[in-house]
């Protein structure tokens, strides 16, 4: 329980009614809740739109809960995302980008990015057939954070005094085995094979996100973590919305 309460602590900006200790190693053990975590976060998502989807038209019922997950997330991983596309838009090499990633400004590029994004995700949620919409809500931001432990199970960091370093010491197969176990029951559960198609997804963009970064950076960074995750967001609505439901 307490692993758990620290997974949702950290991608939550929501408060917890009791404090938690939370040692160094505690943080990669708690990558393995990070789907349970993902699952929460999706269930406030099915409550409001449960609320205000009979009072809105769906555009903008949709614009409103990806609204409120960025909220809820602190909009951490967007920032991230941001600041991956002012590093990528950079000239220089290594150290030229890893800096820019550490400014605290968001430059020009990275706004466009987030534009962009936004308006990715909340099109492909537009774009899931409501049949299925409570079960998408509830399903994408789990497996998005699974695309996390992906990402940072046996990578390489490339700070030694970041987040990303701390999790990724302490991520490993069992961690990764248990998040996978939950997010592949429940995305059959809820979805059939495609729920199972959008994992596979998931699994596959994460790798190619964590090798492309490990060459042109050495190795990931907290940043890199939330733009992976940030992009696996739009993957899943996006093949969701897409493929046909197959149970």
């Amino acid at each position: 329980m307490r692993l758990l309460l620290i997974a949702f602590q950290f991608l939550t900006i929501i408060p917890l009614p009791i404090s938690v200790r939370c040692e160094k190693e505690d943080m990669g053990r708690s990558t393995a809740f990070f789907p349970l975590a993902g699952f929460a976060i999706g269930g406030l998502l099915v409550g409001c739109n449960w609320l205000i989807s009979p009072w809105v038209v769906r555009p903008l019922c949709d614009a409103l809960l990806i609204t409120l997950l960025a909220l809820i997330t602190g909009a951490l991983h967007l920032d991230g995302l941001a600041d991956v596309c002012d590093g990528l838009a950079a000239r220089g090499g290594q150290e030229r980008f890893l800096a820019v990633m550490k400014d605290s400004q968001v430059g020009a590029v990275g706004a466009v990015g987030l534009v962009l994004a936004l308006l990715l995700k909340w099109q492909a949620l537009v774009a899931v057939p409501s049949e299925i919409k409570w079960q998408v809500l509830l399903l994408f931001p789990a497996l998005a954070r699974f695309g996390q432990v992906v990402t940072l199970t046996g990578a390489r960091h490339a700070r030694q005094d970041g987040l990303g370093a701390v999790f990724a010491q302490g991520a490993d197969g069992m961690a990764l085995f248990l998040a996978f176990a939950t997010v592949a029951s429940a995305g059959f559960w809820l979805l059939g094979f495609t729920g199972l198609i959008a994992l596979a997804s998931v699994c596959m963009f994460s790798v190619a996100g964590r090798t492309f970064f490990q060459r042109k950076l050495g190795g990931l960074t907290g940043d890199t973590i939330g733009c992976i995750s940030e992009l696996n967001e739009i993957l899943v609505l996006v093949v969701l919305s897409a493929v046909p439901i197959i149970r």
